[in-house]
Formats: structure tokens, sequence, C-alpha cells
């Protein structure tokens, strides 16, 4: 699974938030002015308020309002100064009271964020290790990240996949001192649990195991005094967990807490933490109403109001169970999440749902796959049961017309989301196109195929009859590869749209930060497939370049693109692929909005290089062509080498030669972190030798000429553009011959000579191939998974290593 690099990430985020708020779903402002809880005003209109957070309905209390401004009377809006120095009036008597509903010491913190900031760093020790639930709240990650400036290891699970966990457990149980594990109570998307009983029977097999609970989406509507879900399935808090509340949300009011019943850490926590002691306290307004609530939470009435809420929920699950909706998980948790699967479905359908008068929150990356979009529902006691029973038939009306409208079916969603296809009515299917899916490129119409696609790279129809052969039959996974021909035609057999797709064996740290692709490869020495996944993926490993032929212009090519994509998606659960990939777009592509729709998600790939000879009559021409800067380059860094090793092209090599430049190739290739991919089979090489359109640039030593120091393998795609594939180097003799820099001059050179117009350099240096006169280009690839859990291990490992 390619990493998405950090600057990369957020400009992804970005785009994916920046095409839902155009679909008319985030950023919203409500309007009005007052709020009853029961609806809330969007664009002019009323609706059914089913996206609060405020399950129990006390930030509209009177008694929680009538605090708050009495305390503004008496206090003013803020008290500008750190608690570390002194505190509120008001604050002494709310930390009393939370600490009764708890029945242990707490800590108030101003936001869970700046909460988890002050308390995990000090919690903490510099021998512990944190083992994160990949689903756990992003301000826990965040706050966790901090400490790899202090090399505590940080290590992701999936979510609730307890054999994982103990298998971390079992990584550092000798070689560290407290394991923390850092989980939600209730997770804020799905609704689910944590299998809190379950990890503490865990707890009992290893005494170094310590939580870290987040729970401020169960807190007040369950548990003994509200305090939530976590602390109602532990009976009393262990010294071993650290547990996370909140005063707004369900409680009304603002702040978090934290509970602990470890007296030495609570103290180590309190005395010390970070924005606990710097940031300003909360405003008088806030303690107030956070007091009035805690009475409300100390008093019988906070079980008369939880169950007041168990009764809509339950409502609401009474009639969901009646409908063919993709309920993700069906609990007792006020949070619902209804799938979608691709972001445009989920647009759709949460505009038709406000169109009906209902306000639902949409589900979107990153805080769910991108693939697995949804709408999420929330219910309160401000809800009544004939507005619930309302959404729940509106829903059920308008999802199969969301689904048609964005041209998709119920079954893909069910497959996004692994669950068991149901009966639902799908989009219209048009006929005027024919969609062929081919095994081979022996099945391809040679001629057809290279006018489409021929030209560019090493896929025009003998060089794909070539990769063919090299990936198959080889006794390593990694070096098997299927090929797939789409062809897609209008009713005359014209070509609309054409491609190859490969499924094959990626290493989920390919595009990743090299440090953390080396901290990775050490696990491969013992686990040679350690985090690696099965991608299907337009073009393949070796090749680079436009690997798609589409009429854009043609009346049915937005059709023809949707088809391809569907394929695709067929060809990802008939071989059980982990992600598609569809790769090689330039930064200004139409392919973008309708790819993000889609679910597919925009990654920045290696920088692409060419070199265009057009009219270029000699070296010496080339050379005066380029930029005085790039000139200097030249007669600097890379003539006083040329005569220093002897270059010949070699239409084929002995044996003895082939062996020499395969570990030419090894060396470069385990060195090239920064796209990190499975080796090559080693008849790769005895097959390049033994084609006509492959031939070898070798530099030889004056001094041995025998020793090959540098080899440029290329490919001559019907004598349109001359490929340099691959280049393999001794790392001993680099800076005696500059071979890098020698072996791109002398391609330029062989290009010429040959009369080819274009070399395609392909991916990565791009710096030293642009001082050779390269146009670079930005090169983009658009992922489509269900699974975050590599994005998200990826970015936690950044800087660690």
């Amino acid at each position: 699974m390619a990493k998405i690099k950090h600057h990369n990430f957020l400009n992804t985020v970005h785009e994916v938030f920046t095409d839902a708020k155009q679909a008319g779903v985030l950023h919203l402002y409500a309007g009005g002015k007052s709020f009853s809880g029961r609806t809330i005003e969007v664009g002019g209109r009323e609706l059914y308020h089913f996206g609060t957070t405020g399950y129990l309905g006390l930030e509209l209390d009177p008694r929680l309002k009538k605090a708050a401004k009495e305390a503004i009377d008496s206090y003013g809006t803020q008290f500008p100064l750190s608690k570390s120095y002194i505190s509120n009036p008001l604050y002494e008597k709310l930390e009393n009271s939370i600490s009764e509903m708890y029945g242990y010491p707490i800590v108030i913190t101003k936001n869970s964020t700046l909460g988890h900031l002050g308390v995990i760093p000090s919690a903490v020790d510099d021998d512990d290790v944190i083992i994160l639930d990949h689903q756990v709240h992003w301000s826990v990650q965040n706050a966790a990240k901090m400490l790899k400036t202090r090399s505590v290891p940080i290590e992701m699970i999936r979510h609730n996949h307890l054999e994982m966990l103990e298998d971390k457990i079992k990584k550092y149980q000798h070689s560290k001192g407290r394991i923390w594990y850092m989980a939600d109570g209730i997770y804020s998307m799905y609704g689910d649990y944590a299998p809190v009983k379950e990890l503490m029977g865990l707890a009992k097999k290893y005494s170094q195991l310590h939580f870290y609970f987040d729970d401020v989406h169960g807190m007040s509507w369950v548990g003994r005094n509200g305090t939530g879900y976590v602390l109602d399935q532990l009976g009393e808090l262990p010294e071993n967990v650290l547990l996370f509340g909140t005063l707004s949300k369900t409680f009304g009011a603002s702040g978090a807490v934290l509970a602990c019943s470890n007296a030495s850490m609570y103290d180590k926590i309190k005395t010390f933490g970070g924005p606990l002691t710097f940031s300003a306290q909360l405003e008088p307004a806030s303690v107030a109403a956070a007091m009035a609530s805690a009475q409300i939470h100390l008093s019988p009435e906070i079980y008369r109001l939880q169950q007041e809420l168990r009764e809509r929920i339950d409502y609401f699950n009474d009639c969901l169970s009646i409908t063919e909706l993709p309920l993700i998980n069906r609990n007792e948790s006020p949070v619902f999440y209804i799938g979608t699967g691709m972001p445009k479905t989920g647009y759709n359908f949460v505009n038709r749902l406000m169109g009906e008068g209902f306000f639902v929150n949409l589900g979107i990356f990153p805080a769910v796959p991108v693939k697995n979009t949804g709408v999420r529902i929330t219910i309160s006691r401000h809800n009544q049961k004939e507005e619930i029973k309302a959404l729940v038939d509106a829903m059920e009306y308008h999802f199969p017309k969301a689904l048609e409208d964005t041209q998709t079916d119920a079954q893909r969603v069910f497959h996004a989301f692994k669950m068991e296809p149901r009966t639902l009515s799908g989009p219209k299917v048009s006929s005027e196109l024919t969609v062929e899916v081919f095994d081979t490129i022996d099945q391809v119409e040679k001629e057809e195929w290279n006018q489409s696609l021929g030209g560019q790279g090493v896929y025009d129809w003998e060089g794909l009859k070539f990769l063919e052969e090299v990936f198959q039959g080889n006794p390593r996974k990694e070096h098997n590869w299927l090929f797939r021909y789409v062809v897609i035609k209008d009713a005359d057999g014209v070509p609309v749209l054409m491609t190859f797709v490969t499924l094959s064996l990626w290493k989920d740290d390919m595009l990743a930060q090299a440090q953390i692709s080396a901290a990775i490869e050490e696990e491969r020495k013992t686990n040679p497939y350690h985090l690696s996944s099965m991608v299907l993926s337009l073009g393949c490993l070796f090749t680079e370049g436009d690997h798609l032929y589409w009429n854009a212009s043609h009346r049915l090519g937005k059709e023809a693109r949707d088809k391809l994509l569907a394929t695709m998606e067929k060809l990802e659960q008939q071989f059980g692929a982990k992600m598609t990939v569809l790769r090689d777009f330039g930064e200004d592509t139409s392919w973008n909005e309708p790819l993000y729709g889609q679910g597919f998600l925009r990654v920045q790939m290696p920088n692409s290089c060419y070199v265009v000879l057009d009219e270029v009559d000699s070296m010496e021409d080339y050379l005066q062509r380029l930029s005085s800067r790039n000139r200097r380059h030249f007669r600097k860094d890379v003539q006083p080498y040329l005569d220093r090793a002897k270059t010949v092209v070699l239409p084929s090599m002995s044996t003895n030669q082939i062996e020499q430049v395969k570990s030419l190739f090894g060396e470069v290739q385990s060195r090239n972190l920064g796209l990190n991919t499975f080796s090559f089979p080693d008849s790769l090489f005895e097959k390049m030798n033994e084609n006509h359109l492959w031939e070898f640039i070798v530099l030889c030593s004056l001094y041995q000429p025998e020793k090959i120091v540098g080899v440029m393998f290329c490919y001559t795609n019907l004598k349109q553009v001359y490929v340099p594939a691959f280049v393999g180097m001794d790392y001993d003799g680099l800076e005696e011959f500059a071979i890098y820099r020698q072996l791109l001059y002398r391609t330029i050179e062989r290009a010429i000579g040959l009369g080819i117009p274009k070399i395609d350099f392909g991916l990565t240096a791009a710096f030293e191939k642009r001082k050779l006169g390269a146009t670079v280009e930005k090169k983009y690839a658009y992922l489509q998974t269900n699974d975050n859990f590599i994005l998200e291990l990826l970015g936690i490992m950044e800087g660690q290593h």
C-alpha cells in the first residue's frame, strides 16, 4: 500500500474535504436565533437534528444555562491565569463534584485534545512502549507521536485485534517497562466498543500492560453517575488504567476529565502536564455549567435521562432491523453508521436526506477509509419517535436512489464493508459499450494496441509479451504477476479506452520515507513478507508512463471511464486485492474529481523525467542546447570522468557479464528505499539478454577491462522512445567514475546515435537527470482501499527511527 507522505497527506485531506464542501455536506453554517436541540436550521430550512453528540440534551438544560449566566455576571467571561498559579473560585467545587462522580482523583483539562497532550507525555516513561488501536481518536495518536522525540516505541494494531495486541506485548515484555495500550471506549464513527473485559483478562496475563482509554463518546449516557462505558464495564478503576471522559458533548458544558486511581501517577500528572500547566483554564461560565451538570449526574435523575435515551436507541434499532439498509454495526450506543461506500454516493444520500428535512453527518476520510464513506446518525433525547421513524423511512426510500444516481449498487457497498450481500436495486446499465478483459497480450490485436499505447515505456505489444514471460512461473510469489488487458469499444468497434492492469505483491512502505523502510527491512530479514499486500494496479511496477488510452472527447468517454473503474473493482474482488492503484497521472488531469467521488485518494509519486531529442544531430549539438548552468555541470561533474571508464553498448552479454550486472542491479535496488519494491526474478536478465529489443550500456574499468562498474538496461520501443529502465552500479566506484552521471550521459548519446526522438528516464533521481537537460514532471497515483491501517501505521512511524 503506497504511503501518503506527510505533506501530501495534508493536501489529500484538503482535497477530500474541499470535494465534500463543494457537494454541500461539510463546513455548513447553522442558522436561526435559538436552538431547540430537536431541530437545526441549515440553509434557511428547519431540519430534524440527527447529528449532535449531546446525546442527553443537557447543553440546553435550563439549570446549566442559568449557572453559566450567573458565573459570567459574578466572575466575567474568563479567568486569564494558568491553574498552576491559581484557579478561579468555582474550580475547587467542580473538581470535588467530578471526583465524587467517579469515586477517584481527577484532573480537569481545557478539552480532551489538550488533555491528551498534557497527560500522555507525563504518564509514559522513556522505557515504556505505546500500542495504539488504529481507530483510536486522532487526538490520542497526535499526543502519542510527541514521544518519538524521547525514542519511545509506538506500535499500532488493527482495530480490536487482541491477538495482534498480544503479539506486540510479547515483543516488548522483556525489554520495556510498562506497555500502554491506547483505545477509545466508544468509537465515534461506527459506535462500536472497546472489548474492555477481554482486555482486563489480558492484563492479568501480562502485568506490564496498562491502558489509556478515551471514553468521551461513552460519557453520561451510560454508567454509574454517567461516568461512561469503560467504567461501567470495569466496575472499579484499576491502577493500570487512565480514563478520559468529557465535560462537553453529552455532559453539556466544556472541558475534559482524567480519572486516575494510582496516587503517584495522579500526582505526577497533576503537578506538571504540559498544557495543563501552561494553557488557560476553563471559563467561569463553563465551570459553572459543568457544576450544574455534575449535580444532575450525582442524582437519580441521570438514570431517568439514560433510560429515555435508551428507549429512543432501541426504537431506532427496531426500525432499522426491518430494512435492508447497510447498518455497519448494530449496537446499543447512540451512534449509528449507514455505509454508502463511494464518497459521491454519500454526498448524494446526505443531500437527499437534508432535502427530506433531516440533518445527518457524513463520515469521510480520514475519519474512515475513503472507500467506507457513509452517513453517521446520532440519536439524542431531543429526537422523538415520529421523526426517528420518518428518518428510517426516508433512508429506505432514498438509499437505492442514491445508488442509482451515482452509478453504483448495493453489492459494492456491502463488499466495501465486508458484509453479507443483500438485495437492493442498482443503477441502470448502458449497452452501447462493450468491455473485454483479456488474460494475455496474445489475445489483443497487436496493431490496435500499439496505435493506442505503443511508443512509450516497456508496454508496447512486444514489451508486454516480454513482461508476461518474465513474471510468470517463478518460485517466489512476489515474482509472479497477473496481467489483464481491458479494451472498451463503442458499438462500431472503435476503442474508447484501452489499458492493462496487474495484480502483484507490493511492499506497503513502497513510497514511505527511506528511514521508515529501513526499519521495516530489518523486520523483513526474518519475515520477508512483513507489511506487504496484493495490489491491483494500472500498469505494473516495471513500467512508467501514461498507461491509459482514453478518448475523452468520445460521447461515451465518461461512461467508458466509469466502466473501467467498475471493471477494476470486480477484478479487485475476484483476486482479493487489498488496494487498487491508478498511477502516473499528471497534475492537471480531468480524472481527479471523478476519482475522488469514486473513493480514490491522490498521492504524489516520485517525479518523472524525459528528454526530447527532436532535430538533435549530435551530442555536441545537445550539449550546446543546455542552459549555461547545466553546461557548467557537464564540464565540472561529467566530462572529467568520461575517459576513466570504457563505454560499450552490448546487444547481449556473456554468462559472466550477466552475473556481474545482476549483482550491480541488486546493489542499487537494495539501496533505493525511496521507492521500496521487491526484487525482480533472476530470469529477467537472461530474458533481456535473449530479447532483441533490449541492449546494455556498460561501463568497464580501464584497469580491469573485464570488470563492469556500471550498466544501464535499455529498451527500444517501436523506435519512438528509448527506455533506460534500470541501472546497476558498483558503489565502491561511484566517486572514482561518477558512474550514474556517466550512464545518464551515455544514454543520451546512445539515443541520439540511434535517431530515437525521446528518452523516458523514468522515476527517481530527478535532480541528477535535470542537470543533464531532462524535463521533470510531477506524477500522481490514485489509491482506493477500505483499510486505513497501513496508512496510519506508516504515519505513526514517521520520524521514529
